[in-house]
């Protein structure tokens, strides 16, 4: 971690937070938890709130399912099975619900990777198990914070030199096209397909493009079904997969 202190939202200087993003930090060395809460814990100053933490896949689990944060920060090597064992277990956490009734839905949680291998296979497995970014133990504390605050908003985030790792591979997969998959789609459909991989709740989304609630519903429906999938989480990897959100 580096020693500079955030620059970003609320950072010396600057302006006091828009919002507080509440994280749990998941990594089996206690040292390195301590550093990153030191780094990026003071809530006044950062907008990060640390809400949580685990040394491994149970704990990890439990701790994410209790709190729900907004944002995990997740170890790729961790005893129990992994990063990618949490992201598996973790998984209806990442949609804001399935239900019909999304308004009363939870926000999605977020994870991103902190690990200190920078391997592609490693990259490459967490992505696939659903995480919005990767960065190296090599960030300083205000890059890490305003990762933080980009995976909360729905981007995706990597350390330079590992956003090509993911788009080789992503480039490699045997996906159909994506013009016949959107070709199903109305440009309205495409607009809220957007929007809800991105995590907005069905308010939100209704809010973003000055349509009813009633309206959003129907187009994710038509969205699924024309798609056929069965849920918000699969609709959410599959746009990920072809890069639409």
């Amino acid at each position: 971690m580096g020693s500079a202190g955030p620059t970003g939202p609320g950072g010396p200087g600057g302006p006091a937070p828009r919002r507080r993003v509440r994280v749990v930090l998941v990594d089996d060395h206690r040292m390195f938890r301590t550093g990153v809460r030191a780094e990026i814990g003071e809530t006044a100053r950062t907008g990060v709130e640390v809400v949580g933490e685990a040394a491994d896949v149970d704990q990890a689990v439990n701790v994410v399912t209790a709190t729900r944060p907004e944002v995990v920060l997740l170890d790729v090597h961790l005893p129990g099975g992994g990063g990618a064992e949490v992201l598996k277990r973790c998984a209806p956490l990442m949609s804001s619900g399935e239900g019909p009734d999304h308004e009363s839905a939870e926000a999605p949680v977020r994870f991103l990777a902190l690990s200190v291998s920078d391997a592609a296979e490693d990259v490459i497995g967490v992505i696939r198990g659903g995480a919005r970014g990767y960065v190296t133990k090599t960030i300083t504390g205000a890059d890490l914070v305003n990762a933080i605050f980009r995976v909360a908003d729905g981007d995706a985030v990597f350390s330079p030199r590992l956003a090509g790792f993911v788009l080789d591979a992503f480039a490699a997969t045997d996906t159909p096209p994506v013009d016949e998959d959107l070709d199903r789609l109305t440009q309205r459909e495409r607009e809220v397909l957007r929007l809800i991989a991105r995590g907005y709740a069905y308010k939100e989304v209704a809010k973003q493009l000055f349509i009813s609630v009633k309206t959003v519903e129907s187009h994710v429906s038509a969205v699924l079904r024309k798609l056929q999938l069965s849920n918000r989480h699969e609709l959410t990897r599959w746009a990920t997969a072809r890069r639409l959100v």
